[in-house]
């Protein structure tokens, strides 16, 4: 028989059979060690609200004129505006503009552009603009970036009181470098809730009212001026829950996902999200309980 024509092996098929599967083990071993796309638009835009947080209560903090005044009110005469909310949110979305050109922006102070990224950022420049007015340390920046409807990033910068809060979706919430997280629920009549009151007198006089019949059931109840430091202090354990009426997103935004990176539930009336109808916070157990008396307290109207 000529030798072509012998039977036996095809050693250089059988080694390119052995071989292949070994090359794609290793490929889905570096895949799975790389970053992937979300994550690392994750990690830009975190990089990106920490810089311009920081930059802003810089501004705020060391910039504050010592005869600061009102430049406008808005919803009544008590719902003021100093200059330093407008400089700081300038300041915020020149920021966003030189970095994230095609994002979109929604400001308090009337930043407002739709953007072409799917990315947009919700600013609020002075988060507690009273107490920065009477120079009271309960105040914040507060920034939050969603994609496509969803918070992807939240950081609320309180330079006053030294500390960043920031979280990440699906990477837990922080407080500088600490972990944040809310504490385990405590018996309904030992809980300690935070809340806000609006700028309009008749919603006042009704939120009045649920606190009156709230607060003989509960530990206490505190209110310090600014939703974003006060979801913060969910989160890191210095509340048992908030609950607040007539929010607007750039108040809630970034405290929102911080809360509930921390492990906090949040919630509008029960089955519905937070919203300016109705925003509460607290960890399970607690949560619930709150949740359904404040709706049967009226809570969510005036």
């Amino acid at each position: 028989m000529p030798r072509g024509l012998l039977p036996g092996p095809r050693p250089q098929a059988r080694r390119r059979g052995r071989r292949q599967p070994v090359r794609l083990v290793r490929r889905t071993e570096e895949h799975r060690d790389r970053p992937r796309p979300d994550d690392r638009l994750k990690a830009e835009l975190l990089a990106v609200a920490l810089e311009a947080a920081t930059r802003a209560g810089d501004l705020l903090r060391d910039g504050r004129p010592a005869d600061l005044g009102v430049a406008a009110t808005k919803s009544s005469a008590v719902d003021v505006v100093t200059e330093m909310d407008i400089a700081s949110e300038k300041l915020i979305t020149d920021f966003f503009a030189e970095c994230r050109p095609d994002d979109g922006v929604l400001g308090e102070e009337g930043a407002s552009s739709a953007g072409t990224s799917g990315v947009q950022w919700v600013v609020d420049p002075i988060d507690g603009t009273v107490n920065y007015l009477y120079g009271r340390p309960d105040w914040a920046v507060s920034i939050a970036a969603r994609k496509d409807g969803e918070t992807l990033v939240g950081v609320v910068h309180a330079p006053v009181r030294g500390e960043t809060f920031r979280a990440v979706l699906g990477q837990g919430a922080y407080v500088g470098d600490r972990t944040a997280r809310v504490r385990p629920a405590p018996p309904f009549e030992q809980a300690l809730i935070g809340t806000g009151f609006g700028y309009v007198a008749e919603r006042r006089a009704h939120q009045a009212e649920v606190a009156r019949h709230l607060l003989p059931r509960v530990r206490d109840i505190r209110r310090a001026g600014s939703a974003a430091i006060d979801l913060c202090d969910v989160a890191a354990g210095r509340l048992d829950a908030y609950y607040e009426r007539g929010l607007n997103p750039w108040d809630f935004a970034a405290g929102d996902l911080i809360a509930r990176e921390a492990g906090a539930l949040t919630g509008g009336r029960p089955g519905e999200p937070l919203s300016g109808e109705l925003t509460v916070a607290g960890p399970p157990g607690l949560f619930e309980p709150l949740q359904a008396l404040l709706d049967d307290l009226g809570a969510w109207h005036d």
